[in-house]
């Protein structure tokens, strides 16, 4: 069964005088484990309660569009022309990193290695079986079973896709050509699921199984993951200092609208996808009291959020791109042009 998850936690009244202003947010469902967190920490701060729906990227970008959600989330930045077409403002707020678990029998995390061209292989269909002499290469001392390959991707239009999509494209000519980028794209093989959960659920239920998905449900779930070869040509592990060793390439001070993708990025300890979650906003604030109750809260998440994402291994923006962030809010205006922030 597809599930959405969603976080809702209900504003409290403050009685000597007015309710608290609730946050509503929706999209990607790479971030929510720490957004969840975020939240319930927030909650007992301030009493300002977010109702935050996990139901993708593609779906978080619809909703900010229409309207129908204070702010959006997605792991696929928008470029400066979508953004000003669409008159949206965008900025980082998490990085984490996407990795591949497998459900093996007798194999546990870290055993097994891919590179970038044999994981394409993989979900092109070409690659079918665990005991494939591609596999068998990159995993010499490994009992790989003869086994078919149960391939799950994401169903529903997704940032995590769109990361994964990316890093293939860089790495192999044949996904780039055939297949492409996308938040959703037409799978040449698998099976569906929706959300990193559904997918984490997929995978752990299906025996033989590959899949993608954010590192916090791959902890949470307890699931093996898989070791990647990354641009230096490095066997890495997925984990808090290769996400950060990725994320340390970035040029945030450069980038027009925050447009930043942090996948296959060189360094030796580098986690090849590697990505930040983007929030997106109205430049024109059609309820200035809802969003700026919403900057409060990212604001606290920037200044005192980093120590609950670390426990989560997702990677914190840094200071200074934080600040960078907070002077572009300035540019959010009510509906008599002045500033909200």
């Amino acid at each position: 069964m597809h599930r959405i998850f969603v976080l809702t936690i209900v504003a409290v009244f403050v009685w000597n005088t007015s309710q608290a202003q609730n946050i509503s947010g929706g999209g990607a469902t790479f971030p929510y484990p720490v957004y969840s967190k975020w939240a319930t920490a927030y909650k007992q701060k301030t009493g300002v309660g977010l109702n935050y729906q996990a139901i993708g990227s593609g779906g978080g970008i619809k909703q900010i569009k229409s309207k129908t959600v204070t702010f959006g989330a997605s792991d696929m930045p928008l470029t400066p022309e979508e953004l000003n077409g669409s008159g949206l403002l965008q900025f980082p707020m998490i990085m984490g990193g996407v990795v591949l678990v497998v459900n093996l029998k007798g194999i546990g995390p870290g055993e097994i290695t891919f590179d970038g061209p044999t994981l394409a292989d993989v979900y092109l269909g070409g690659i079918t079986k665990w005991n494939d002499p591609k596999i068998k290469a990159l995993n010499a001392t490994v009992n790989l079973p003869d086994k078919a390959i149960a391939v799950v991707y994401r169903s529903d239009g997704s940032g995590t896709s769109f990361l994964f999509t990316d890093y293939l494209s860089k790495v192999s000519p044949a996904w780039k050509d055939k297949v492409g980028v996308n938040t959703s794209v037409s799978w040449p093989v698998g099976l569906g699921a929706k959300g990193n959960a559904g997918v984490a659920n997929q995978a752990r239920q299906t025996d033989g199984a590959i899949g993608f998905v954010e590192y916090a449900y791959a902890k949470q779930n307890k699931m093996t993951y898989t070791k990647i070869i990354n641009a230096d040509g490095v066997p890495v592990a997925p984990s808090l200092e290769t996400f950060r060793a990725a994320a340390e390439h970035a040029d945030w001070s450069q980038s027009a609208s925050f447009y930043v993708l942090l996948t296959n990025q060189p360094g030796a300890d580098s986690w090849p996808i590697t990505g930040a979650s983007f929030i997106l906003l109205h430049q024109k604030a059609d309820k200035p009291a809802a969003v700026l109750a919403a900057l409060k809260f990212f604001d606290w998440a920037y200044q005192h959020g980093a120590e609950i994402a670390e426990e989560l291994d997702y990677v914190p923006v840094p200071g200074s791109v934080a600040k960078l962030v907070e002077k572009s809010w300035k540019e959010i205006k009510d509906g008599s042009g002045k500033s909200i922030w």
